[in-house]
């Protein structure tokens, strides 16, 4: 390396900041990824990276305790959100290194560990509590939950399901979009998009069992293929954030002790496990791209199921 070209590194390790490099990476992931995780990737580095670190030169990121910075976060921030920023971290710096050659540590920047708390789900006496009073109230968004229970959407699946995506002669529900609010850093505000799920697995279509069939047939003569499942309106949607506030609120009139939403996609996952169904066709269903995320996120056998188990030995 001649002596000009030591010389420019040198200086553009002290004028080039972290907020320079970020801009750089945010370029670069845009190609490649879908505008939700890079609505998501600009509003994490927004809001926590650039705070802290935008005016750092390269030359001082070289000397810098990242893991000082682990620990703040840790204090008022979920294991699961400090391993989002900080895998974004990682990878910034590691651009850093590679295009500007600087020697930062990425390797002993130390994320924590997700504590594996036990998997909540409905029992049998607070399902049939809630199945019972969504089918009394007897509303679209009522009957959102028990297709939940019964097929494990998640809540921006619901959200985007159209009528049409129900097909009752196949007797399957075709999972096609998914609906969820974005951050637009240009405009520094929040907004609807509909789009196609972020893996190609997430594209599925499920089977629609007896104990929903009947329900769905019942109610689908009365609405048109571009209608909303949860609105029965093709121009309005119910989004995320306030279909999860009206399941609380479901919950506290069928006396079911507050839930987060997630919870009906746990709920089916253990009771498809309990019935014998194979890790596979539940791994397809629920739309994971690898066997290994059902059964290390989802699927957890409760203390009874084990016990039965043991008895046949």
């Amino acid at each position: 390396m001649s002596i000009i070209n030591k010389i420019e590194k040198v200086r553009n390790k002290r004028k080039i900041t972290f907020e320079n490099i970020c801009t750089e990476w945010l370029v670069y992931k845009k190609r490649m990824v879908k505008e939700s995780s890079y609505a998501n990737y600009t509003y994490s580095i927004k809001k926590y990276l650039i705070p802290e670190f935008g005016r750092f030169s390269l030359r001082q990121l070289e000397k810098y305790d990242f893991n000082e910075y682990v620990e703040e976060l840790r204090q008022n921030l979920s294991p699961k959100t400090v391993r989002d920023i900080i895998s974004n971290l990682k990878a910034i710096l590691t651009l850093a290194g590679d295009k500007y050659d600087c020697k930062i540590k990425v390797k002993n920047i130390i994320s924590p560990k997700q504590d594996l708390e036990p998997l909540a789900i409905l029992n049998h006496r607070e399902k049939n509590k809630l199945e019972r009073y969504c089918l009394k109230e007897n509303s679209l968004k009522s009957i959102g939950i028990i297709v939940c229970l019964y097929t494990g959407l998640r809540v921006g699946e619901i959200c985007a399901l159209r009528w049409k995506d129900i097909d009752l002669e196949k007797r399957e529900l075709h999972v096609r979009y998914t609906l969820q609010r974005i951050y637009k850093n240009s405009e520094k505000s929040t907004q609807i998009i509909i789009d196609k799920p972020k893996t190609k697995t997430s594209v599925r279509a499920i089977p629609i069992s007896n104990k929903i069939y009947d329900l769905l047939k019942e109610l689908k003569c009365q609405y048109k293929d571009e209608d909303f499942f949860l609105t029965g309106n093709p121009y309005k949607f119910v989004e995320p954030r306030n279909y999860q506030y009206n399941f609380k609120l479901i919950l506290e009139a069928s006396k079911v002790k507050k839930y987060k939403f997630h919870i009906l996609r746990h709920t089916f996952s253990t009771d498809c496990i309990e019935v014998g169904m194979d890790i596979k066709s539940l791994s397809e269903i629920l739309g994971h791209s690898t066997v290994e995320i059902t059964l290390n996120k989802y699927v957890h056998s409760s203390y009874s199921t084990k016990k039965r188990f043991l008895e046949k030995l």
